[in-house]
């Protein structure tokens, strides 16, 4: 049975038990700020399982696309440990419970494949349960005829579920699958291989409180509503329905092993190394097709370096195996093969995604070449100084400036004999995270636990956002939070976080910067600095007391300051242009990939595979402000996700929507899913002037424009400057560039004279420092100090000059020192009789410069030392060849 099949027989099933299907949210549509990517196939339900909102079906079913990173290093070496998958689940918020959870089942992995079930051989199946859920058992034997003996009761570490943090959790029953005697002994359901858990049932009916791991907690109490929460892992039933050994062998990812084996000529069981390289690269390969169409981009952090790491992986396995050609042009289109059935969308953006793999691949097959000669170097230096370990700093320099895998850094170290410091690696890696990790959150949440937030979301509710119809109202103060949780009051001067009923005040999100303004309480005074949503559904207003104070419950008048307000709506519909604009001048794949909306000005970061040429930049703009000509209507709306499809709104990849959407529309021009703020009329905007377009990462660009009394104000200063311009020149402002292109052509042709005069006269003395060289011993040594400011390229060349005018008759030496820019520089030549007597000019400057400086044994270069030791550094070369 394909994977496919397996899927749609799965939602079939529940959809016919009157199970709303419920389609994969995006693999970034997450808003928990401790993941990257959807892990579980229940983590887009979390807000109606917690309460923080309410489920908008009483049952549904899904086949969620997940992505687990953290055993990355484990992948391929065990054949149960992939990044991609897909989770099979089904859901009750509040409905039915365990009898319908175990019946429906129960009767799909039981009922003969021909019937539309799985068709799993019953006397196989043991389905295990909570030590002390005595229910379950009762059910397992009632409603679906499992004899005792084959309902194993196991403990809380093994069936029973919560999320690792106080909340919903309750005990789980597992579908076990016997794969016989020779995978282990019986009965042994919690180790080992024998016993494959295919379904996880949890029945969630307790509320538990803090504590650590999976058993030390305490159990708090029952839900008001109990749920039900089910995955079964898709690749894991399809192996064992189609009969092969593991996940990578089956056929959505098999063939990629096949690809990969035609091209480098090496077969697959045949060795465990090789086996191994096969199997991360059938995963990675397909898993890197899943981030990019979901909408992640390589990249040096978050998601997109999560994506860069994984193809990175890939395409050293590739190379391993011998084969050295780009790789993902012959493998992608076999994933796309594999996974477009389930994921029709692979193949429509096809295009857009390879466009990426391949560019990506290629900049890793440059750095893999730069990569290797940094890190030669680094073990020379390793080496030299006697050591034989890596330190964790190098190898850390090399994976975050140089983009230079530490697996890579490991295996390349060791072929030459020496190890890396690992646990020093790791440490800075740990730190590099914990700074990220820490500034994000404290960006969110002022250092507020976030259970402080949930205790007020829970307690009152949502927050009721009106600021799109109204700039002021009167509301109530439910909570203030500071210090780490609530408090009763604040006083004049106090910085805290308040949670209002109902706001006017917008919360950053979507690009679009917070609202500021005022709360009048009382006599009291308060200004509003930031509004953030720091969890779904909750507007926390960070404010400073000016006068008076706060209390919690009182009653507030809230105002928003209406013109930060004006100004960043006005940059959020010109963002809302920019966008459509480029997509038509550059096609579908120019989507958005972020953006910033402040007041007067828009950031607008899009993924496309190249530069942007100025011509069509000025298109671009020209576009857009004959849009602001037409003054068009902007409208909003709220409809279905299906239906804003059918219009045609866009919609941003990686973000997870509802069946209820907002759109925004600018006419007949632009239409967009959007929860910001905009003008009334394209009009409003005034003028829009793209000011510049650089990358930003690989295959992401960004624009940056002004919109409204700021374009205007930068287009008059641009006019004053071309004036002033044209007054010096005497000439009218449209020859102004002419003109000052001429300049800057003269003066680089000057300063090129200049440097070929100062060469030409520094070499010509070359013969003269040549006869004055001294004799010390047998060698003879030229001293030579250069005229200050002679660069480093001229030095050398000095140096190089007077060598060949020393003869060959005996050891020669030339030392050159040099100073410009307030430091030294030290080259140093020796002849070919100098080399073979054992003379190293190397060796030579390293001694000058207390072991700094580099080079070979006929020519080496070193500097950094202060100008006004530039004669003693001659002196130091001096002292070596005379023996003092």
């Amino acid at each position: 049975m394909r994977t496919a099949e397996v899927k749609r027989r799965f939602l079939a099933h529940f959809e016919a038990n009157g199970h709303t299907v419920v389609p994969s949210a995006p693999l970034p549509a997450i808003s928990d700020p401790n993941l990257l990517f959807i892990n579980a196939g229940m983590v887009q339900f979390v807000p109606y399982f917690t309460g923080q909102q309410t489920a908008p079906w009483k049952r549904a079913t899904s086949v969620q696309k997940c992505l687990r990173t953290p055993d990355i290093e484990e992948v391929g070496i065990t054949t149960r440990h992939g990044t991609f998958f897909q989770m099979n689940g089904n859901f009750s918020f509040g409905d039915y419970f365990k009898e319908k959870a175990i019946a429906l089942a129960w009767e799909l992995m039981t009922k003969p494949q021909s019937e539309g079930g799985y068709g799993f051989d019953e006397s196989k199946l043991y389905p295990s349960v909570y030590v002390d859920d005595d229910e379950a058992i009762d059910l397992w034997k009632r409603v679906a005829g499992v004899p005792d003996e084959r309902i194993p009761r196991l403990g809380k570490s093994e069936n029973f579920w919560s999320m690792g943090i106080p909340g919903p959790c309750g005990p789980c029953s597992e579908i076990l699958l016997d794969l016989g005697p020779k995978y282990g002994p019986d009965g042994d359901f919690a180790n080992g291989d024998r016993y494959m858990e295919l379904w996880n049932l949890v029945f969630m009916q307790n509320l538990r409180g803090p504590g650590t791991g999976k058993e030390d907690f305490e159990i708090l109490g029952d839900l008001p509503k109990k749920n039900i929460d089910t995955g079964m892992g898709l690749e894991r039933v399809a192996y064992m329905l189609q009969g092969v050994n593991n996940l990578f062998e089956i056929d959505e990812v098999r063939p990629l092993i096949d690809k990969a084996s035609e091209l480098t000529g090496r077969k697959y069981g045949a060795s465990h190394p090789d086996d191994v390289r096969f199997r991360v690269i059938a995963d990675h390969v397909r898993t890197s097709l899943m981030l990019i169409g979901d909408g992640i981009v390589p990249s040096n952090e978050g998601r997109g370096y999560v994506l860069r790491r994984i193809m990175r992986r890939a395409i050293r396995a590739v190379r391993l195996l011998g084969f050295e050609d780009p790789a993902f042009s012959e493998l992608l289109p076999v994933a796309r093969d594999c996974m477009s059935p389930s994921y029709p969308e692979l193949a429509e953006e096809f295009d857009r995604i390879s466009t990426y793999a391949y560019g990506e691949e290629e900049a890793f097959r440059t750095t893999l070449r730069a990569g290797t000669t940094i890190l030669d170097t680094a073990v020379r230096q390793t080496r030299t100084s006697g050591s034989t370990t890596l330190s964790g700093a190098k190898a850390f320099e090399l994976h975050d400036t140089y983009g230079f895998p530490i697996d890579l850094t490991l295996e390349m170290a060791a072929e030459q004999g020496l190890t890396v410091d690992e646990d020093g690696f790791r440490k800075l890696m740990s730190q590099q995270r914990e700074r990220a990790k820490a500034d994000a959150q404290a960006r969110k949440t002022g250092h507020v636990d976030l259970s402080a937030y949930r205790e007020v979301r829970d307690t009152f509710g949502a927050s009721e956002f009106t600021g799109y119809v109204e700039a002021e109202r009167e509301s109530t103060v439910r909570a203030i939070l500071g210090d780490g949780g609530r408090l009763s009051d604040a006083a004049e001067g106090d910085e805290v976080e308040l949670v209002l009923d109902i706001t006017p005040c917008y919360a950053e999100g979507g690009g679009q910067q917070s609202d500021t303004g005022r709360l009048q309480v009382g006599d009291g005074e308060l200004e509003i600095l930031d509004v953030q949503a720091p969890i779904p559904g909750l507007v926390v207003h960070k404010v400073k007391v000016l006068r008076g104070g706060v209390r919690d419950g009182e009653t507030a008048h809230v105002s928003i300051d209406r013109r930060r307000r004006g100004a960043i709506s006005r940059s959020h519909t010109a963002t809302h242009l920019v966008h459509q604009t480029m997509r038509e001048f550059l096609g579908e794949s120019a989507t958005q990939a972020g953006s910033l909306n402040a007041p007067g000005r828009l950031r607008f970061d899009f993924n496309t595979p190249g530069s942007v040429p100025d011509s069509v930049l000025h298109d671009v703009e020209q576009q857009i402000n004959e849009v602001l000509m037409r003054d068009l209507e902007v409208r909003d709306f709220v409809t279905t996700m299906a239906h804003a499809r059918e219009l045609g709104a866009m919609a941003l990849f990686g973000e997870k929507y509802g069946d209820q959407v907002r759109v925004v529309e600018v006419g007949d021009y632009a239409r967009e899913l959007c929860g910001g703020t905009h003008v009334a009329r394209s009009g409003q905007l005034g003028v829009v002037k793209v000011l510049n377009e650089a990358s930003i990462g690989s295959g992401v660009r960004r624009v940056e424009a002004l919109v409204g009394i700021d374009a205007f104000n930068f287009l008059a200063r641009e006019h004053v400057l071309v004036s002033q311009l044209a007054g010096l020149y005497r000439v009218p402002g449209a020859e102004v560039v002419q003109r000052v292109e001429s300049t800057v052509a003269q003066l680089k042709d000057a300063e090129k004279e200049l440097a070929e005069l100062r060469a030409s006269i520094v070499l010509g003395s070359a013969e003269r420092h040549a006869s004055e060289a001294k004799q010390y011993g047998e060698v003879r040594l030229a001293a030579v100090r250069a005229p200050d400011g002679t660069g480093g390229g001229d030095v050398r060349k000095l140096a190089t000059e007077v060598r060949s005018h020393l003869g060959a008759d005996s050891p020669g030496v030339v030392a050159v020192v040099a100073a410009s820019g307030g430091k030294s520089s030290l080259v140093v030549a020796v002849n070919k009789t100098g080399t073979a007597r054992g003379l190293s000019a190397q060796s030579l400057v390293k001694a000058a410069l207390s072991g700094r400086g580099g080079g070979n044994a006929d020519i080496a270069q070193g500097g950094g030392v202060p100008a006004d030791q530039a004669r003693a550094l001659l002196d130091a070369v001096t002292a070596q060849l005379s023996g003092s």
